[in-house]
């Protein structure tokens, strides 16, 4: 599946290198990043760390994070409480990981919830579940991108005659890729590399899907709307609150539903969802400052709502205390 793959240069060919395995997530230096990247953050963005210790207790609505003698609370000022210990430990090493400054805008667990207990935009299940399966009608994977063109995208990171560097990056809410009729190589590696995780998901789920460059997409299927719907509510709200950030982030369901049940990597879901970037990269070149923030942004928030869906869905306790010296 990822012969194709293994060709591109630079960030796409180590990604496929990374062995399967749990999901982590992942935080890197940089810049802080534009305001779109942070949609889930809480309004401060950064501030002094003001504690030394971070430690978890249970109490009677789930576990509960300390920061020293003091209680950790959401946004909205609720007791910032978890359902399971797993979570609450993720959560306390997201807090106590951060050096000087506490960079709210890389702590994504904590911001989701933070989204899960105040639910700021008051969704139920129903809306939380729409809100991803929107995307089956416009999935990276299996539709076209009507208003761009394959060449469009991305410009040439170097104009030889105006001797400048310009780089285009995708706007907000823009998908990474798309299905598109030419060049021909494009056409073969978005073939040998999407088509088997449809083959996958219609497999999993019992359902047809296909793929289309027609500037309409596929005709999704009732029934595979249904059934896909359907296998969204069997999670609880917190979960859902993850597989929405999920989608978001890669626009894609079908990527998504093979992160969750393990089929993807992380590294493996964001480089399927940039596919197309990473093709016009390897032609043109890489803006280092841009793209390559912009994929480990990706990968750190990706990773951390999958990470989140997991541990929302299970409910094993964690034997080891947190921060034991």
């Amino acid at each position: 599946m990822w012969r194709s793959c293994l060709r591109l240069r630079g960030g796409g060919r180590h990604l496929l290198n990374c062995p399967r395995g749990g999901l982590t997530a992942s935080r890197g230096p940089g810049p802080k990043p534009p305001a779109h990247a942070r949609a889930y953050a809480p309004p401060a963005a950064e501030r002094k760390r003001f504690y030394q210790n971070v430690s978890i207790t249970q109490g009677e609505a789930g576990f509960e994070i300390n920061l020293d003698h003091r209680k950790l609370r959401t946004p909205q000022a609720k007791l910032f409480t978890v359902p399971s210990e797993a979570l609450a430990v993720a959560v306390a090493t997201e807090w106590d990981s951060q050096q000087d400054t506490i960079k709210t805008y890389t702590m994504h667990l904590t911001t989701l919830c933070n989204t899960s207990l105040d639910n700021p935009t008051q969704r139920d299940k129903d809306q939380l579940i729409w809100a991803a399966a929107k995307f089956l009608d416009t999935d990276t994977v299996w539709s076209p991108a009507p208003h761009l063109s394959a060449g469009s995208r991305m410009a040439r990171p170097w104009h030889p005659a105006a001797g400048l560097l310009v780089c285009i990056l995708p706007a907000p809410g823009f998908s990474h890729g798309c299905r598109v009729e030419e060049p021909e190589t494009l056409v073969e590696l978005q073939r040998n590399e999407w088509d088997p995780v449809i083959g996958w998901a219609e497999r999993r789920y019992g359902v047809k899907i296909g793929s289309s460059t027609s500037i309409m997409g596929p005709s999704i299927p009732a029934r595979t709307r249904e059934v896909l719907v359907s296998h969204l509510a069997s999670y609880n709200m917190w979960a859902l609150q993850g597989i929405e950030f999920v989608v978001s982030q890669l626009k894609s369901m079908v990527l998504t539903l093979g992160l969750i049940d393990l089929h993807l990597t992380v590294e493996q879901a964001v480089l399927l969802s940039r596919l197309e970037e990473a093709f016009q990269i390897q032609k043109w070149g890489n803006v280092e400052w841009a793209h390559d923030y912009e994929l480990r942004d990706l990968r750190a928030r990706t990773a951390a709502g999958a990470l989140f869906v997991q541990l929302c869905s299970e409910s094993s306790a964690v034997k080891h205390k947190l921060l034991q010296g």
